[in-house]
């Protein structure tokens, strides 16, 4: 994995925050942490992050309300809910905020990291896609100015 690719774990265990962490610094990835909905957000304010993993349940903020911020603050983050406490409430809230993904804990290790794999496999295609359509819009656009030189008459004074 690019070691440029950078997560951040939000979790009030300590225990949750350095088992992932050391799980997804030894699968290459960068990674932060931080215990609570503020230290998240001043995090996210000094980096970006390809990926949070967000818990649902958290001392200051509930994950839900914290993944509505990020989505407002830096729309291409993908956002993983992981929770403890699952209920259809707090996953219909997740996919209303605009979730990447759902996880419960305890996780099987292999499906969290075949997903944050797949969300930063979808990232990086919306990255190509976008960088594809600004490059045809220039395109065109030259082609355009190119035509109304062609067809505009030169002005003499």
């Amino acid at each position: 994995m690019d070691e440029h690719t950078r997560i951040l774990v939000v979790d009030d265990d300590e225990s949750i925050r350095k088992i992932l962490s050391t799980i997804l610094e030894d699968e290459g990835y960068s990674v932060d942490t931080a215990k609570d909905g503020k230290e998240a957000l001043e995090r996210s304010n000094m980096e970006f992050y390809n990926l949070a993993l967000i818990d649902v349940r958290l001392p200051d903020i509930e994950g839900v309300v914290l993944l509505a911020k990020f989505r407002e603050t830096i729309p291409r983050m993908r956002k993983i809910i992981i929770t403890g406490f699952p209920s259809i409430q707090n996953a219909i809230e997740a996919v209303n905020n605009k979730a990447d993904g759902y996880m419960l804990k305890p996780f099987d290790i292999s499906k969290i990291l075949e997903m944050i794999k797949e969300q930063l496999n979808k990232q990086q295609q919306e990255k190509e896609y976008d960088q594809k359509k600004v490059a045809e819009f220039i395109e065109a656009r030259v082609r355009e100015l190119d035509t109304e030189q062609i067809t505009q008459p030169l002005h003499t004074n």
